[in-house]
């Protein structure tokens, strides 16, 4: 917490001051963040500050995790095939369609890392010409969880109301709850919930 302090008074005033002086220095920077916590929950439990949270989350990008994004599978596959490829000395190995289903149904708990080394690992180990699907090491259970199974539809609207409907039961109706878990405002909210008839 106390860190936490010192660096929103360094990006609210613009400078800092070295260890062992007592003369503040001007900076000019451009800071970019990046976590996987849940860090609405935290600032909610007070673990993390929310003055600096709104201070450090201008502009917002929510990456999804790898099983959300299955279509960037067979792209990011073919890309550390070719590295692999390469750095092994296996020119002609190609991936096989069975093998790129079973990597697309997947769950990735580690994502884009475990995707990485799955397939350094299986271009060091495979005896062929291609990556089969007996090839690939894979820990989890290969079928999707029930959660993404849910939605049988591409329609954005439609994914956004299941969603808003499920963060509201979640929390009962309490708004402000419901838009920190969406990573919304209340305002935002309350504008998705008129749009959808919630």
């Amino acid at each position: 917490p106390e860190l936490q302090a010192k660096l929103l008074t360094v990006i609210q005033n613009r400078e800092i001051i070295r260890v062992g002086s007592n003369k503040p220095i001007k900076i000019d920077i451009r800071l970019i963040c990046a976590t996987n916590k849940p860090i609405y929950d935290l600032s909610g439990e007070d673990k993390f500050r929310q003055d600096l949270l709104y201070r450090i989350n201008t502009v917002e990008i929510h990456l999804p995790p790898l099983r959300e994004r299955s279509g960037d599978i067979p792209l990011l596959a073919e890309h550390f095939l070719s590295i692999y490829k390469r750095k092994y000395n296996r020119e002609n190995l190609l991936l096989e369609p069975e093998t790129l289903k079973r990597l697309e149904n997947y769950s990735w708990p580690g994502n884009i890392r475990e995707l990485k080394h799955s397939i350094e690992r299986s271009v060091i180990l495979c005896e062929g010409t291609s990556l089969k699907p007996t090839d690939l090491f894979l820990k989890a259970p290969q079928t999707k969880s029930s959660e993404e199974e849910e939605f049988n539809t591409y329609n954005l609207e439609e994914i956004e109301k299941r969603i808003i409907r499920k963060a509201l039961l979640k929390y009962e109706g309490n708004i402000s709850k419901a838009a920190n878990e969406l990573g919304l405002t209340r305002t935002s909210l309350y504008r998705r919930m008129e749009k959808y008839g919630l």
